[in-house]
C-alpha cells in the first residue's frame, strides 16, 4: 500500500538511525518501528507503589477536622515578627 504520512520528529530520527545502522529504506524502517510498537504494546506498566518516609511529624492526621482546628489555633508571624489574627488587627 502506498500512502503519505506525517512522521513526528522523534520517529523520523529513529527511522534515520535505523536506515544508517541497518541499511534500511524509509518504508522498511517505518515498518520495523511499527512492528516493534505493536509487539511491545501488550506489556502492562508496573503497579503503583506508594513510598512513605518519616518526616518527624508527631500529630495525628487521621481526623482532618482536628488537624484544621489545630492549625487555626497556631499564630502565624509576618516577616517583621508582628503576629496578627485573621481580621488583621494586632494581637498585641
Amino acid at each position: 500500500m502506498r500512502t503519505t504520512i506525517t512522521v513526528a520528529d522523534d520517529v523520523a530520527a529513529e527511522m534515520d538511525r535505523l536506515r544508517r545502522v541497518e541499511g534500511l529504506g524509509p518504508s522498511e524502517a517505518l515498518n520495523l518501528l511499527a512492528r516493534r510498537g505493536m509487539a511491545g504494546g501488550t506489556t502492562r506498566p508496573a503497579p503503583y507503589r506508594h513510598h512513605t518516609a518519616d518526616v518527624g511529624v508527631r500529630i495525628d492526621v487521621s481526623n482532618i477536622g482536628e488537624v484544621l482546628d489545630l492549625l487555626d489555633d497556631e499564630p502565624s508571624g509576618t516577616a517583621d515578627g508582628d503576629v496578627r489574627d485573621r481580621q488583621g488587627s494586632s494581637a498585641g
